[in-house]
């Protein structure tokens, strides 16, 4: 235990309980996804998009591990909004445990979900790159937070209708010129709620000539 711990003891943000952030009591009763598609988000074969449901410039599929509730919630809503680095620590640790055990894993260079420049100003990180780079240096994958560019700020998702979040995010990915194009890329985010961000990102990707573009996420 450091001295940090003496004066701010980590306490479980679901039980309550000393010593973690996320106690694994607390882990324990999360429910563990099965694999969907990320259009219709019906049971899909390693979470492969179903062919009736395919876009040309679309995800290739989906994983996402924990339902967006308890104790992962908590967490993912700490480390945006609270700015709360040791939280995504034991998040990312708890998350790599959990691919692990997936046989479905599809490889490819990690490429996380950007924030404007001033967003990441303002907040000093951006959780899906700090969180992502962890991920991919466990997980043995490359890692480029540089290969997309958000090309301008948005307003928060949370409120919008899926309507109003499709147009929020349209047109705010661009591709870093200064990078050649791989042939298979994870795009990884926190949370995967009506996908929007995740599709628009790929929609880029997808026109630029990539061949594959999978998503990621650690909740749904």
């Amino acid at each position: 235990m450091n001295l940090l711990d003496l004066v701010f003891p980590k306490t479980c943000l679901g039980c309550g309980g000393e010593g973690k952030y996320l106690c694994s009591n607390c882990l324990e009763k999360l429910r563990i996804l099965k694999p969907v598609c990320p259009y219709c988000e019906k049971p899909s074969i390693d979470g492969f998009t179903h062919s009736k449901c395919r876009r040309v410039y679309g995800l290739d599929g989906l994983t996402s591990i924990w339902d967006y509730q308890g104790v992962i919630k908590k967490a993912i809503m700490a480390l945006k909004y609270k700015y709360s680095t040791e939280v995504g620590k034991e998040l990312a640790d708890s998350f790599v445990r959990q691919l692990l055990t997936r046989s479905d894993l599809v490889r490819g260079i990690l490429v996380p979900i950007p924030i404007h420049w001033y967003k990441e100003n303002v907040r000093g990180f951006n959780q899906s790159e700090e969180i992502g780079k962890y991920i991919a240096r466990q997980m043995g994958w490359e890692f480029n937070p540089e290969l997309l560019i958000k090309t301008r700020s948005t307003i928060s998702q949370v409120e919008l209708t899926v309507k109003e979040r499709k147009q929020n995010l349209k047109n705010t990915f661009a591709l870093n010129s200064k990078f050649q194009l791989p042939d298979s890329i994870i795009l990884f985010d926190d949370v995967f709620t009506t996908g929007s961000t995740l599709t628009e990102a790929a929609k880029v990707l997808k026109h630029a000539g990539m061949e594959r573009v999978w998503g990621l996420t650690i909740a749904r």
